[in-house]
Parts: structure tokens; C-alpha cells; sequence
């Protein structure tokens, strides 16, 4: 079952690019029922993995900015740290982890949803923004796993003059560090699935090369919107179930 949905959620990512937090931590605890938190570590971890060939192929082509990370990375890296710590000590509670959960997916599926519907225009340089925006960025990532893609995303477009290439490519790298340094404190508090991460991941590698070879022959921005609204019916799912049960 984890390996078919790996492969599932990396072929969605590959198709459509909409971010492997936001698609995975919900199926994990919906289809294979794992704990809140234990979904979080493991879709931090996956999402990771299965990105590492698209940022290499980025940074080999020069389609990173190396000043705008460096301030992304800034206020990330102590956001994703505190996220991943704040969720440590809320494992107990579930029905509030649920929730916060869902409310994030339903953010998250919510910005990246208007971004593709709604074309938006760079303003004014404003780099100064990047460090405290990446800071609340990185503890969403750090507590629910989500939001890097779609959030990053909004705030480069807003902040930065960087090429639509560029912005992907920075994003993924903040992203890729984020996955790493929340899924390690995951790991080592014990918030990660390895039997579920290991078939994951294999199911993943092949999703996404399909995926990323199908979507340079198909019009992704339908597939792309159709699973946007699915995540926020998961979302309102997740949502549900901690209100519910509180």
C-alpha cells in the first residue's frame, strides 16, 4: 500500500508541482492511519527524497539565488527547528495535532490554489521580509510538513524580482533544507515510520520521473486545480476529525 501510494503522490507532485508536504502527511494518517506526528516526520523525509533530483538539476543550471536563500534559510531553519520541537511535545495531543494539521493543508492547497488561478505581479524588492515570512514558513513545515512549496512560492514572487525558473529553483532548495532538518529532529525523537518511509520512497523515485516526463506533454494547470480542491476536502477532513473528537 505505501509503495503504490508513494508513487501516487510523486507522480501528482511531478504532474502538477504542488508540494509533497501538503499531498503526503494527510494520506498518511488518512489511508494507512498513522499517528499525526509520525505522519509529519515520515512526509518530511519522503518529501526530501524525492525532490533531490529536481533541486540538483536547478543548481546545475544556475536557477538558484543564492542571496535570497541564504536570507530564506535564515529565519527557515530556527522556524522548522521549533515547529519540529512544538509538535514533539504535542504528540499527545492528537485531536489538536489533527487540526492544526488540517488547517494547514487547507491554507496551503488554499495559496497555491489562487496562485494558479490568479497571475500575479512582482512588486518592489522587499528582501528584508524574507527571513521574518521564512521563519513562519519554516514552523508550519516543522509542525504539519506543509506549506514550504505553496508559501515559499507567494513570498519569493512578492518579495523578490527573481525569473518564475528562479523562484522554483530557490524554493525547492529552501524546501529540500527545511525536509531535511525538521524530518532529522523527527527521526530522532522517534516521529518517523521507516517500514512505511523505505516503500514510500521506491514507489516515489518512479512516480516522479513519470510524472516530471509526463507533464512536459500534457496541460498540467487542469490536473493541478482538480487536486487542489482535493486537498482542501482533506484538509477539511483532517479538520473535521480534530474538531470532532475534541
Amino acid at each position: 500500500m505505501a509503495l503504490l501510494l508513494g508513487f501516487l503522490i510523486a507522480f501528482a507532485i511531478g504532474v502538477t508541482g504542488v508540494g509533497a508536504g501538503t499531498v503526503t502527511a494527510p494520506l498518511l494518517i488518512l489511508a494507512l492511519g498513522l499517528p499525526p506526528e509520525v505522519a509529519v516526520g515520515t512526509a518530511l523525509l519522503f518529501g526530501f527524497l524525492v525532490k533531490v533530483p529536481a533541486g540538483l538539476v536547478y543548481l546545475s543550471r544556475g536557477q538558484v539565488s543564492a542571496n535570497a536563500l541564504g536570507l530564506l534559510l535564515v529565519g527557515g531553519l530556527p522556524g522548522v527547528l521549533l515547529g519540529s520541537l512544538l509538535l514533539v511535545h504535542l504528540k499527545g495531543a492528537r485531536d489538536l495535532v489533527l487540526l492544526l494539521v488540517g488547517l494547514t493543508v487547507v491554507l496551503s492547497a488554499g495559496l497555491a490554489l489562487y496562485r494558479t488561478l490568479v497571475r500575479l505581479s512582482t512588486a518592489r524588492k522587499k528582501p528584508w521580509l524574507l527571513p521574518p515570512a521564512a521563519f513562519g514558513i519554516g514552523l508550519e513545515v516543522g509542525f504539519s510538513s506543509a506549506g514550504a512549496g505553496a508559501l515559499g512560492t507567494l513570498l519569493l514572487l512578492y518579495a523578490t524580482r527573481l525569473t518564475p525558473q528562479q523562484v522554483v529553483g530557490t524554493d525547492i532548495l529552501y524546501g529540500l533544507a527545511l525536509a531535511l532538518v525538521g524530518g532529522g529532529v523527527h527521526l530522532h525523537f522517534g516521529q518517523v515510520d521507516s517500514e512505511t518511509l523505505l516503500p514510500l520512497s521506491m514507489g516515489g523515485v518512479v512516480g516522479a520521473i513519470l510524472g516530471a516526463l509526463l507533464a512536459t506533454r500534457v496541460p498540467k494547470e487542469p490536473f493541478r486545480v482538480a487536486l487542489l480542491i482535493w486537498l482542501l476536502f482533506i484538509g477539511a477532513q483532517l479538520v473535521y476529525r480534530g474538531v470532532a473528537h475534541g
